[in-house]
Order: structure tokens, then C-alpha cells, then sequence
């Protein structure tokens, strides 16, 4: 009996096809094919705390993102604006992979911590960002992260204070802040007007370096 060929199977696709036409390789992304106006659309499109949280609109992570930069800002008023763009983007790759609560991506392990890296890597080169954060600075955007996820379990996620201290340590006491959820639209302008003028204020100071 003739024996039947198999074709090669074909390798499961690894890329996704952003908005902007750019396709994405997510197991080997290329600085290239990060465009910010893609991270905009989709951080603002991906609720924080699984959306599970009070009120008419999620609480984004374009949202979260510009918190986070503005409490590095006060927590560190020498930050440069190349830091303070980092800290906007510090969870720049949810933009593909979402934001996966802390015990999931435990649970998952070093697999999603390097598709996570790599991602970061790109979008970091594609800014003219250090492709790894010095130490320092992401000690201070961990800090800014944690005062920021303090709020939202109080105020949007159902969190008791003490729960929330457990979790995330108190805020600072001279750190008061009030949240609001945006709209998808809202959250996405406010991400790029950040992103924009950070930008500005990067390229202004390396043109003074040089």
C-alpha cells in the first residue's frame, strides 16, 4: 500500500496584526512594528483588576500608566524625562498580553516573564529607551505602582484598607489621591498627551546634551 505524504505542519501563528497595520511577532517582536498610537488604543481598552471594578467604565491601564508617571514625578522630582517615560510605559506590553492579575502571572511563570521582557525590550528601543531599567528607577516606578494599586483596591476594586495595606504597604501620608475612571476614548487621548509631551521634553534635553 502506497504510502500517504504528510505535509509540514504549519507552525501556529505567533504574530497579531495591529490597527496600524503592523503585525506584531510576539514570541520575537522587532522594535519596528511597536507604534504608540497601537499601545494607546489597546492599554486603554484593557481594565485593570479583570474589570472588577465600581462604576460605569473599567479603570484602564492607559489610565493606570499615567498615574504611575505622575507618582514617580512627585516621588522623585529629579526624574528625567526619559525616566518619566518609562514610567508611562512601564506596562506598555498589556497592550498585547493584558494585564494578568499578580497570581496568574506567578502561576504561569518564567514563559509569560520573558514574553513580557521581550516585549519591553522592543518598546523601549523603539523610544530610544534604555532596553533595561536601571535598578534605581525601577524601584521608584515599583513604588509608584504599588501606591497607585492601593487606591484602586480602596476605592474601585472592593479592597479594605487593611486588605489593601497587606498587599500593596500604605501610601505615603502626603499622597491623597481621588480616582476616576475614564472612558476608553478619554483614557487613550490622555495616554498620548502624555506620551507626547514626554517625548518633547526627551528630545529637548538630548539636543542640550549633545
Amino acid at each position: 500500500m502506497a504510502r500517504t505524504l504528510k505535509s509540514p505542519k504549519t507552525p501556529p501563528r505567533a504574530w497579531q496584526r495591529m490597527l496600524s497595520g503592523r503585525r506584531l511577532d510576539l514570541l520575537d517582536p522587532a522594535a519596528i512594528d511597536v507604534e504608540v498610537a497601537d499601545i494607546a488604543h489597546g492599554l486603554a481598552r484593557v481594565a485593570r483588576w479583570n474589570g472588577q471594578t465600581v462604576g460605569d467604565n473599567a479603570f484602564s491601564v492607559a489610565e493606570h500608566c499615567v498615574l504611575v508617571e505622575s507618582l514617580v514625578r512627585r516621588l522623585d522630582p529629579a526624574a528625567t524625562a526619559s525616566d518619566r517615560l518609562t514610567a508611562l510605559l512601564h506596562d506598555a506590553p498589556e497592550y498585547v498580553l493584558g494585564d494578568m492579575i499578580s497570581p496568574v502571572k506567578a502561576a504561569l511563570g518564567e514563559g509569560y516573564q520573558q514574553l513580557e521582557k521581550l516585549l519591553e525590550q522592543a518598546v523601549h528601543i523603539r523610544f530610544g529607551l534604555p532596553a533595561r531599567t536601571r535598578a534605581a528607577l525601577k524601584t521608584t516606578i515599583k513604588k509608584a505602582d504599588h501606591i497607585s494599586a492601593y487606591f484602586e483596591a480602596v476605592q474601585l476594586a472592593g479592597f479594605s484598607p487593611d486588605e489593601a495595606k497587606k498587599f500593596f504597604g500604605a501610601p505615603p501620608k502626603d499622597i491623597r489621591l481621588k480616582l476616576k475612571p475614564l472612558t476608553a476614548v478619554e483614557a487613550q487621548a490622555a495616554f498620548l498627551e502624555r506620551f507626547e509631551k514626554l517625548s518633547a521634553a526627551k528630545a529637548r534635553a538630548e539636543r542640550t546634551k549633545g
